[in-house]
């Protein structure tokens, strides 16, 4: 609750920066402070201190599990603003004003990682939309940036209606909205209930953009500007992941076995689709949406086994999925481009800036000694645990042997390839943050308890 009302704060505080402060390095750094008190004190909220005590019982629930990972995405959201938001100048005049949007969207990812009532789920995922529509269109002279936002704005709008009408039929079937007391039962269950759940399945399906939910994703995130992208593909998503989870974990772990098959059938498609249709691209950035969409299908893996591994893992995949790409995206912002041959002779002009690019993308393939090979390692494990689907865990091995073929031909352009190489020019400071970046996947790759452990302490 902590990091709840200070975000809210924080957004409104950025709405008046942008009037009386026109300084662009004081408005960047007043968000980048914002963020890291949003940090510091979820992290003494895991250690027991308070500020503010709100009873929210029936409506939030803030556990290890929601704190921790709002620890997550305050972290990543920290790294982001400090090798990003000098970019957001580039986009437009409103530059304070981006701040507000994305200090509200932490208030959603808040709510949806610590909901406890149907409500607030549905609260969360609209506080976070709402700024990111408006957001994917910030660029008003990109027709590109435009069409992206009306095809968000409008499919979105369409997801929310099918989520509200699974919310009815499961109020209607349960009488309540805490998922923690619906009572479901695991035989006979009734049609409302079925209904209701596969509602709430689809729409879900769509903010994390799984197959075949996922069509707004590559033009969504190819037109919105890149350095809204990033976060969209990282901190948004790994929210909605984790809310989806939560959701079927308290809600319909009970009925399992009506659902998995559905889960399972979806899961393997992402992975297929995704996986297949990124190997064609000839853009990073949309490589990138695409590798999203097959992110999206291990992630997925751990919605399948709802297990206490699955928790673990989907946690550890939100570090690793959100540094990598926040990193590959942050050096993306800097190229004249987005093509492949952008990238071609890189490691010539910028050896530092090619090695990190480097490591982001092994994490990423899911390479050892990369937190994000143990990521999917434990999406598999948990899949295992849970005794079935030994075919999809099969599937999912040799669809991430395909992702080292688009993940390594940057690679090849980069070390292998004649050319220019984009000499572009950047800070001392933002060759440290990537290496720290880079760091830390490391680190996490051999010590993924130094996370993990806060789960449990």
């Amino acid at each position: 609750m902590n990091a709840l009302i200070i975000s809210a704060v924080f957004g409104v505080i950025m709405m008046f920066t942008g009037i009386f402060v026109k300084q662009k390095p004081v408005t960047r750094n007043i968000a980048i402070a914002g963020v890291a008190l949003l940090l510091l004190v979820n992290i003494l909220e895991m250690s027991g201190i308070d500020f503010f005590k709100v009873h929210t019982a029936g409506f939030m629930l803030f556990d290890r599990f929601a704190l921790l990972f709002n620890s997550v995405a305050f972290g990543s959201t920290l790294i982001y603003f400090i090798l990003s938001a000098p970019d957001m100048e580039k986009v437009g005049h409103y530059y304070a004003d981006y701040f507000a949007l994305i200090f509200f969207i932490l208030c959603g990812v808040v709510l949806v990682a610590s909901f406890q009532s149907l409500l607030i789920l549905f609260l969360g995922i609209e506080i976070i939309s709402i700024p990111l529509y408006i957001l994917t269109g910030s660029n008003k002279r990109n027709l590109i940036s435009n069409e992206a936002s009306l095809k968000y704005f409008l499919m979105g709008a369409f997801s929310t209606g099918i989520m509200l009408m699974g919310i009815t039929l499961l109020y209607g079937a349960t009488g309540t909205f805490d998922t923690q007391f619906m009572n479901i039962e695991t035989e006979g269950t009734s049609a409302l209930v079925i209904a209701g759940m596969l509602l709430l399945f689809f729409s879900m399906a769509f903010k994390v953009s799984a197959v075949p939910f996922h069509f707004w994703t590559p033009d969504v995130y190819d037109g919105c500007p890149t350095v809204f992208t990033s976060f969209m593909a990282t901190v948004v998503k790994s929210a909605a992941f984790v809310g989806f989870i939560r959701l079927f974990y308290d809600a319909f772990g009970s009925i399992h076995d009506d659902w998995k098959l559905v889960a399972a059938i979806i899961t393997a498609l992402t992975l297929l689709v995704g996986n297949i249709t990124a190997v064609f691209q000839q853009s990073v950035k949309r490589m990138l949406a695409y590798s999203s969409i097959s992110q999206a299908g291990f992630m997925l893996l751990g919605l399948l086994a709802l297990n206490a591994t699955s928790k673990e893992g989907i946690i550890l995949y939100a570090t690793a999925y959100s540094l990598a790409t926040i990193g590959i995206f942050a050096i993306l912002l800097k190229m004249n481009d987005h093509s492949f041959e952008s990238f071609n002779g890189f490691a010539r002009q910028q050896p530092l800036l090619a090695g990190v690019n480097v490591i982001f993308l092994l994490s990423l393939a899911g390479i050892p000694l990369t937190a994000g090979f143990l990521a999917k390692f434990y999406m598999l494990k948990a899949t295992l645990e849970s005794g079935d689907f030994l075919w999809l865990v099969i599937l999912a091995v040799i669809m991430a042997a395909v992702s080292v073929y688009y993940y390594f031909r940057l690679i090849q352009a980069m070390y292998f390839k004649e050319g220019d190489g984009n000499a572009i020019e950047v800070s001392p400071g933002f060759k440290l943050m990537l290496v720290i970046v880079a760091a830390c996947l490391i680190v996490l790759g051999v010590f993924p308890n130094l996370l993990l452990n806060w789960l449990y302490f």
